[in-house]
């Protein structure tokens, strides 16, 4: 049987309700203002407490992100961002770095050795730098850090560097501070783990600010931490706003991320102490840096500096490379320290970056196959004399024989004589001694 058809809905065309409708359509009244006209008490103030509560929190949340305005002298396209990886010994600092490196690059980075620049975003670079467990390195890191990223054994809490670590950034301008807790994973009680967060979490904004950011590394795989996690830290040093501190404005200063020795190797080699040569190579931050100036460098003094020089970027932003080029992939990290970041273009020079292992090979000397030959290369005195002045030795442990011992006694050895034995039908050799023979 066929099926009938299912009578359609009829939108009305006229009647009051039609009128209504097409009323609300010509004057365009949205359904919140119709609300607020047909019924105006549920909408009115039912506390004025309650409201002056409101409007009190609305404006603190207001004020507190007000700032002094402050001058900004950061250029156009501005210096990577230094990264400052800090904590205790064996809480996770390397490893930490090599995951970062790798979320952003998709590279691996074995041997971390001195500052790692890496393109993090179109108009943004990291500079990761790790902080050694000396009192020197936290007071020289602590004056040039935009970011410290301040990493925490959970299962152990707070150790002494940390405290150390921002009682010296006070000094010269506070950084941003992120705290990262790690070896969540030795805690197999999730109620002991999440007691031991609030705590370290409250301690935490006690020494830094209220509401700061601090993340949890919860384990590891395959000596790696997890890669969600990398990238959520990864998302929040992306977008971080940094404010200018007045002193690291007002000085010139250059975080030096690849060193050369200019001085003559003459010169070395007649007096290891002598005076040398440097070239330091970095990104100028701070304000500008005159040429023949006076500068320091922590640890060893102050010296004048005999010429200042633009070179290209050895990483540039992804706006000045051109998209065909080959190298896009490598120009994302350069770590020059490490044995990373291709050729170097100079003024005088072009610099390749070998891995160390190709350095430290001694190249061995090409000598002949043949041994005996080989044996004869380096001879000093000639065979005769090397005779005569050579023993043997016939048994382990026994006296050596010169060859005038060995001639005497060879007039004691018997004497071979070949026989042919009939009988066996074989060639027998017979030992005889002077003129004696063997009797049967």
């Amino acid at each position: 049987m066929e099926k009938k058809e299912q009578k359609r809905h009829q939108h009305k065309h006229s009647g009051p309700k039609a009128q209504k409708k097409n009323r609300k359509k010509e004057q365009g009244t949205e359904q919140g203002q119709d609300e607020r006209k047909r019924n105006p008490r549920a909408f009115s103030v039912q506390s004025a407490v309650r409201m002056a509560r409101t409007f009190h929190r609305a404006q603190d949340i207001k004020t507190k992100k007000h700032h002094i305005p402050l001058v900004d002298r950061t250029p156009l396209e501005p210096p990577p961002v230094v990264v400052v990886v800090m904590g205790p010994p064996k809480v996770g600092k390397s490893t930490l770095i090599r995951c970062l490196i790798k979320n952003y690059t998709r590279q691996k980075l074995s041997d971390i050795c001195g500052p790692v620049t890496i393109v993090s975003g179109k108009k943004r670079r990291l500079t990761l730098i790790e902080c050694n467990n000396d009192i020197n390195s936290m007071i020289d890191l602590a004056k040039v850090a935009d970011l410290v990223l301040m990493l925490i054994d959970a299962s152990f809490g707070f150790e002494m560097e940390t405290f150390e670590f921002l009682n010296i950034c006070q000094v010269h301008g506070f950084p941003r501070v992120m705290g990262v807790l790690t070896h969540l994973d030795t805690f197999k009680n999730n109620k002991t783990l999440s007691k031991t967060k609030k705590r370290l979490k409250h301690r935490f904004w006690t020494e830094v600010y209220q509401g700061a950011k601090l993340f949890y590394l919860s384990g590891m795989v395959y000596g790696e931490y997890q890669t969600q996690e990398v990238k959520n830290l990864g998302r929040f040093i992306s977008v971080m706003k940094f404010r200018p501190l007045v002193w690291r404005t007002s000085h010139p200063y250059v975080v030096a991320d690849r060193m050369e020795d200019l001085t003559d190797p003459e010169t070395i080699r007649l007096d290891p102490k002598c005076d040398r040569t440097v070239s330091l190579y970095g990104y100028l931050r701070g304000t500008f840096l005159k040429n023949k100036c006076q500068v320091h460098i922590p640890g060893v003094g102050d010296f004048s500096v005999a010429d200042v020089s633009f070179l290209p970027d050895p990483c540039p932003l992804p706006e000045v490379i051109k998209k065909r080029a080959l190298n896009v992939k490598e120009r994302l990290l350069y770590a020059p320290l490490a044995g990373v970041g291709g050729l170097v273009y100079d003024k005088d020079a072009v610099y390749i970056d070998m891995p160390s292992g190709h350095a430290s090979q001694q190249q061995e000397e090409v000598r002949p196959t043949t041994e005996l030959v080989q044996s004869l290369i380096g001879t000093q005195a000639t065979l005769d004399a090397k005779m005569a002045a050579s023993k043997v030795s016939l048994f382990t442990g026994t006296a050596a024989l010169t060859p005038e011992e060995v001639q005497e006694n060879e007039k004691q050895n018997p004497m071979e004589s070949r026989e042919w034995d009939e009988k066996a039908q074989r060639e027998r050799r017979r030992a005889v001694f002077g003129q004696h023979k063997d009797q049967h």
